[in-house]
């Protein structure tokens, strides 16, 4: 894009938490900005991320914090240099909202809703901002994927309407809620313009179990009617990969296909990646994480006289419901029976898995533009003056405060990398003038 006016306007495409953190941090410099979305309202995944209670962060130490992020550690560790955990519960205090780490070291706002903190920050945008400009939005404008020179291009209820802009933040999101924005139609028109972009893939995600029986496709009829839905909690999942050995403590939840929740998606990019690779992956479940391998086995071979299986083991272990549904899911019959092969089974489940649900299904995508394609400050190398942030870019990490934490980090980034971009393109200007 061509050298700036001395007011220069930047245009940002996507009202989430990237592109609101972008527009904020542009505003703050002075900058005009216009934030474009195709939805009716501004920030809906992350009201959406709000139902349950806005995890906004995670307290735990910076170095197990960054390590969330796995493969792209080093790259989003550097965006937390700019906007961490600590920044961000400032940030919230900032708009009023005082946070509090729950029981998990995750983070909290006080009243635990989104809507309250979002309406706090919508306000501070639309009023004048350091530089005296208000961030002005602009609705139900979906972007058409073109961009020429200056112009952003966009339709909108009145129409066709072409933008100028002298640089550009996309915050256009994943693939993973295509009712909320976030639909991936951004990836052809980029690759098409040579970005470099690995196929999205779902990430956060549940998965449905390989077939458990000759014949039949996944859980019986009996545990979908009964216990789909159900939590099963206080148990312990290991994953076994190249990297070596993976167990958490948690909980997940049972489904019609297979199984979802916390703890499968602590582990779900692992999972993925081993299916990719394998064709199936399994998890092992100890659904008596507490006990020690004797307490258990002791009660396994304690006589039951005439109580049934199930009810010795809800009166000795407490194992009861959605757990004692899986072992008679998983368990052949006859080593029910045999208090060596029952214990064993108790602390060490296995549960085949066959594939990821869909990415539409799951809470973030993983892929998406490659971070070797950027330059400086999140720009596109095949696009100068193009800038991207949030979960468009190729970075994934499990739920728990670390995906909000880091679109937010990736808008500070990109907003500041507008910044420098815009005043060097400036100097260069004014040396080139007469």
């Amino acid at each position: 894009m061509p050298a700036v006016s001395p007011a220069p306007i930047v245009a940002v495409v996507g009202a989430g938490p990237a592109g609101l953190m972008a527009a904020e941090t542009l505003q703050a410099s002075g900058h005009e900005v216009h934030v474009f979305d195709a939805m009716p309202s501004a920030g809906r995944k992350f009201l959406l991320a709000g139902v349950g209670g806005l995890n906004l962060t995670h307290s735990e130490p910076r170095e197990a914090f960054v390590r969330r992020y796995a493969r792209r550690a080093r790259d989003v560790g550097a965006w937390l240099d700019v906007f961490d955990a600590d920044a961000a519960r400032a940030w919230a205090r900032g708009l009023g909202h005082d946070t509090f780490v729950g029981t998990s070291g995750r983070v909290f706002p006080k009243d635990m809703k989104a809507a309250p903190l979002l309406r706090a920050w919508l306000h501070r945008l639309r009023s004048a901002g350091a530089g005296g400009l208000p961030v002005h939005f602009h609705m139900r404008h979906r972007w058409t994927g073109e961009l020429d020179g200056r112009g952003v291009h966009f339709e909108s209820p009145a129409g066709h309407v072409r933008f100028e802009a002298a640089a550009v933040v996309l915050a256009l999101g994943g693939a993973s809620w295509p009712r909320l924005g976030s639909d991936g139609a951004w990836v052809a028109p980029l690759s098409a313009r040579g970005v470099d972009i690995a196929p999205l893939r779902p990430a956060n995600c549940g998965f449905d179990v390989a077939p458990t029986a000759p014949g039949r496709p996944g859980w019986s009829e009996h545990l979908r009617d009964r216990h789909a839905g159900s939590p099963v909690k206080s148990v312990a999942m290991t994953v076994h990969d190249d990297d070596g050995v993976h167990r958490q403590l948690g909980e997940f939840v049972l489904t019609c296909t297979g199984i979802e929740g916390s703890l499968v998606y602590a582990h779900s990019a692992r999972l993925r990646e081993l299916i990719a690779r394998r064709g199936e992956a399994t998890i092992t479940l100890d659904l008596l994480p507490g006990h020690t391998p004797a307490q258990v086995l002791a009660e396994t071979r304690r006589p039951r006289g005439a109580r049934s299986l199930s009810t010795h083991l809800k009166s000795r272990l407490n194992l009861q419901g959605a757990k004692m549904a899986l072992l008679h899911e998983l368990v052949p019959a006859q080593d029910l029976h045999d208090a060596q092969r029952l214990a064993h089974a108790i602390q060490s489940l296995p549960i085949p898995l066959a594939a990821p649900r869909p990415v539409d299904e799951a809470i973030s995508t993983a892929g998406g533009v490659r971070l070797e394609g950027l330059a400086d400050g999140l720009m596109l190398r095949a696009l100068p003056g193009v800038f991207c942030a949030g979960e468009m870019l190729d970075w994934e990490a499990a739920t728990g405060g670390y995906l909000l934490t880091a679109c937010f980090a990736s808008g500070r980034v990109a907003a500041e990398g507008v910044r420098h971009w815009l005043a060097r393109a400036s100097d260069l200007s004014n040396i080139d003038a007469p």
